[in-house]
């Protein structure tokens, strides 16, 4: 009898926890997006107006919604657009590869994220999958991202 009730309580709690969860959450971790579609690599170096904090080697990541987006302007819901954001060194005369600082995502759900364009942003520090960098529901990530409105808020283009 105990173990039934104390079962109950357990499947309560987790029931709970995941609705709050899923009202409350951010946007989710894309998992896998270094299988999605690259669309391209960037380079922010010291002096460019966006250097603190995005001084760094940029890859681009789409998955198949957002890809369809990029190449009609129309973006899905649930296009996501990733952004693997990468230190970088100079040595032997190359750019290479450093630590990663942060994986940025836009993730578009016009309902979900209608004070922002239907995009929600996020940002995950350095190789966590949980510890979040946005701390104002992305309306400085939209901000900087308003100015592209003709775009769907996206400043990345599919390169032809």
């Amino acid at each position: 009898m105990r173990l039934s009730i104390l079962a109950g309580l357990v499947g309560l709690t987790l029931i709970l926890s995941n609705s709050v969860l899923a009202e409350g959450a951010g946007v989710p971790y894309p998992e896998g997006y270094r299988n999605w579609f690259h669309v391209k690599t960037m380079l922010i170096q010291s002096g460019h107006p966006l250097e603190n904090p995005f001084q760094g080697i940029h890859h681009i990541y789409a998955n198949s919604n957002a890809l369809e987006g990029l190449k009609t302007g129309a973006y899905q819901e649930d296009s996501v657009l990733v952004f693997d954001l990468l230190k970088y060194l100079e040595k032997d005369q190359t750019i290479q590869e450093g630590d990663r600082k942060l994986v940025g995502i836009m993730h578009k759900n016009t309902k979900r994220y209608s004070s922002t364009g239907g995009w929600g942003f996020e940002g995950f520090a350095g190789n966590s999958r949980t510890e979040r960098l946005v701390n104002d529901g992305g309306v400085s990530c939209f901000a900087c991202h308003s100015p592209e409105q003709k775009t769907d808020y996206v400043f990345s283009k599919i390169r032809k």
